[in-house]
């Protein structure tokens, strides 16, 4: 995983979640050729974290499992 901000990144079809609530605190995911990109929905303008496909799969692995859940 890196920290990057893609020059293009406004120009990208960013998604949420359809359970995400209206509170503004969500995740917003997109692609960009072979890699996904996350980021703030607070602040679109902010920092993209930009995974590998094969990053992409461990990190839903581990959500899907409750690997990344607080205790």
């Amino acid at each position: 995983m890196t920290h990057s901000a893609p020059t293009d990144a406004r120009g990208l079809r960013w998604r949420k979640s359809s359970h995400s609530n209206n509170g503004g605190s969500c995740v917003e995911i997109a692609s960009h050729g072979p890699t996904r990109l996350a980021r703030d929905s607070k602040d679109p303008d902010g920092p993209v974290l930009t995974f590998s496909r094969p990053e992409w799969s461990t990190l839903l692995r581990g959500i899907k499992a409750g690997q990344l859940d607080t205790p």
